[in-house]
């Protein structure tokens, strides 16, 4: 799609939608921007694919402005921190695959309690999280920078707090990949 359509169905949008498009850039609410360009285009043509191009068109015009959120620490001091304040006693420690159209694929770390039985977000891990956690350097081909990441961080975790680590498709992206069974 041209820049100019691109443009134009920006300039189709009401103004308090553009604001409010606007302030989600700003805040890095990619997900909740394209929702309102899209249920606000749909009813004119405007596909999921444009409502894209369109917050990915507002991100470059407002470049350092916007409040990127942070990446989530991949240290393993930080990660039991997290882990120490979970609800239950953890069990196991798990890395899975998850997907978007906005990050393609990134890796959720996981810990597993029981009592009360429960999942609990360690760390969301992107490429951008991976490479900087992988010292800027890896094997190219082996595995993907967030996989790579999430393996090195998780085994280390799961080792220190003396609990199984699980990954069921460390070399594949599979949001459906077999989950922990204690």
């Amino acid at each position: 799609m041209a820049e100019s359509t691109t443009s134009a169905w920006w300039e189709l949008l009401p103004e308090g939608i553009r604001s409010q498009v606007d302030g989600y850039v700003l805040q890095d609410a990619r997900l909740q921007a394209v929702r309102i360009v899209r249920q606000t285009g749909r009813g004119r043509g405007l596909g999921l694919h444009d409502a894209e191009r369109v917050v990915h068109d507002r991100y470059l015009h407002h470049g350092d402005r916007i409040a990127r959120t942070p990446p989530s620490p991949l240290d393993l001091e930080s990660l039991a921190a997290r882990a120490a304040g979970c609800p239950g006693r953890v069990v196991a420690v798990e890395a899975v695959w998850d997907g978007d159209t906005v990050h393609d694929w990134f890796v959720l770390l996981l810990a597993l309690t029981d009592d009360p039985v429960g999942e609990h977000e360690l760390a969301m891990i992107h490429r951008e999280t991976a490479v900087p956690h992988l010292g800027g350097t890896r094997v190219r081909g082996r595995l993907h920078p967030a996989a790579e990441a999430a393996d090195s961080a998780g085994r280390a975790l799961a080792r220190h707090l003396a609990v199984p680590f699980h990954f069921g498709s460390p070399d594949t992206p599979d949001d459906g990949a077999p989950r922990w069974r204690s």
